[in-house]
């Protein structure tokens, strides 16, 4: 009896996974000379200066005007804006930013569309990083172009501001190959994280929406399809207007989960992979209300996880901790969260010190208990795809006061469930392609999905929910280890299968994203 069929999302995984026989010949030297640019120029356009408002309220008070300049800077520097400056051994200067990038390549764009305000008239915007403005390059009504692209989603009926993110495929591809869409998402996800929470900041409450027919807003955006491409699109709702405090909706929509593809060889399998995740212009608005009802019933059925309140996992005679911790203090009026933003930077080196577990909880609570941080000021059901999807285990190396050992994280419950007795350090530099980060850590968090379920609920264009969800947590998880004084950097490569087979973690659950935690080297 033949194996049933894989979907195209299935195939790209197996075919981009790292494995140790073959490692070597996916690897190549990158010739620097060609490193595409992480900045897009426009050789026309109006632009609005929004580095003056970055500065404090001044003491005479804010204009209605200036206050919505400078809410409006503040979320945009603060989600993707740049925020330091270093030079390389080379004496070339790179820009960091806001959001962490693999490889620093930054493959994504921040577009801002306006239904017309008083302060951004109708039209299409760019926010230039480097310049830390808005450059509008296109003025017309286009907002109902918008939602026609978005089915008509309930959260544009009201809002006057979108957001829109594309992916710039080359940016990533350029070092990363056909396994570049992952990071690409995974990087889209670090960004919404920032945009979840530089919205607490700014009074506005972004609305996150997955499902739109892909060709109308490349098309809306003047985007070039064989470079960039539509990634989400987020409705900004403004909290100080009554009107736009909005419920919660829809973020991600199905389609198709596709078995008949070709033979793809190396380097146009990306390029497929991402067409066939696409949601037609044509679909019926008809076909998509129907797809949400069926949706909102799957949810609401007894075996959704959306449904219930148990976790996935409790292993039968497993050791079980509680997890619960009081929450982090970003002091009043979320002082410490944009000072944490702002300061955020990948940790290159551990020293290898145990953490304490009261820190290890604190983590987790910030990144998987938002409900936990709604008396300082930050939303208590911010937006995801579907994180029931999710799944987070805990390699403990050095927690004092926790074993060593592979623990899953059972959210609803919170606690850590032990599946794995042992010392991991040496399998985690293995399994990190070598990297001194997974041995050093004194914890290693890997956000896996069980991939045929998710595909068989939302079909390929799952993946892109799964990594921008799994990067989403990510960006919590380095936000608070920064407010805590710890080290913290994500990792998009390791060698899949053996990450499971090693770490015990069941067979179904594709590793998505790995975050290790620790102290710091002090140079």
């Amino acid at each position: 009896m033949s194996d049933p069929p894989v979907s195209i999302a299935q195939h790209y995984h197996e075919r981009t996974k790292y494995k140790p026989e073959s490692i070597a010949a996916k690897n190549r030297r990158l010739d620097w000379s060609t490193q595409p640019l992480p900045y897009k120029e426009y050789k026309f356009g109006a632009t609005v200066d929004l580095k003056p408002y970055l500065d404090a309220k001044s003491e005479t008070g804010d204009s209605f005007a200036d206050m919505g300049w400078r809410r409006l800077s503040h979320l945009l520097i603060n989600s993707y804006g740049l925020t330091a400056k270093v030079l390389t051994r080379s004496g070339e200067v790179v820009y960091l930013r806001a959001a962490p990038s693999a490889g620093g390549l930054y493959p994504a764009e921040v577009y801002l569309i306006s239904r017309g305000t008083s302060l951004l008239p109708a039209g299409l915007y760019n926010y230039q990083t480097r310049a830390h403005n808005l450059l509008r390059f296109w003025d017309d009504h286009v907002w109902q172009t918008l939602q026609e692209a978005c089915f008509w989603h309930p959260s544009l009926e009201k809002t006057h501001l979108a957001i829109v993110i594309t992916g710039v495929f080359f940016r990533s591809v350029w070092r990363y190959q056909d396994r570049a869409y992952r990071r690409i998402f995974l990087d889209i996800g670090h960004l919404l994280g920032n945009l979840e929470l530089a919205g607490a900041l700014s009074d506005f409450r972004p609305h996150l929406i997955g499902g739109f027919a892909d060709e109308a807003v490349n098309q809306l955006l003047y985007l070039n399809p064989e470079e960039e491409g539509a990634i989400a699109v987020i409705a900004l709702a403004d909290l100080l207007q009554v009107d736009q405090n909005l419920p919660p909706a829809y973020s991600a929509l199905p389609t198709a989960a596709q078995t008949d593809y070709p033979n793809l060889p190396d380097g146009e399998l990306l390029g497929y992979f991402h067409q066939a995740t696409q949601i037609p212009h044509n679909k019926q608005i008809k076909d998509i209300k129907d797809i949400i009802n069926l949706q909102k019933q799957a949810d609401a059925s007894p075996s959704s996880p959306m449904a219930t309140t148990t976790d996935q996992y409790n292993f039968p005679f497993c050791l079980k901790r509680s997890a619960q911790a009081a929450p982090i203090h970003w002091n009043e009026n979320l002082q410490d969260l944009e000072n944490t933003i702002l300061r955020r930077r990948s940790t290159r080196r551990y020293s290898g010190a145990d953490l304490d577990l009261d820190e290890l909880k604190a983590l987790l609570d910030f990144t998987y208990q938002p409900q936990h941080y709604v008396d300082q000021g930050l939303d208590g059901m911010p937006d995801y795809f579907d994180l029931s999807l999710i799944q987070t285990f805990v390699v403990v190396s050095g927690v004092a006061g926790l074993e060593v050992g592979c623990y899953y994280y059972a959210p609803q419950a919170q606690e850590l469930r032990q599946i794995r007795f042992k010392n991991f350090r040496q399998d985690l530099h293995f399994l990190c392609l070598d990297q001194a980060l997974g041995r050093d850590a004194a914890a290693v968090l890997c956000h896996t999905a069980a991939l045929n379920q998710a595909v068989a609920k939302y079909g390929d264009r799952v993946y892109r929910y799964l990594h921008m969800d799994a990067g989403h947590l990510g960006q919590r998880l380095n936000l608070a280890a920064i407010q805590l004084n710890l080290g913290v950097s994500g990792i998009g490569g390791f060698f899949d299968d053996q990450v499971n087979e090693v770490l015990g973690i069941p067979e179904k659950e594709a590793v998505l994203y790995i975050t290790t935690l620790g102290r710091p080297l002090k140079h």
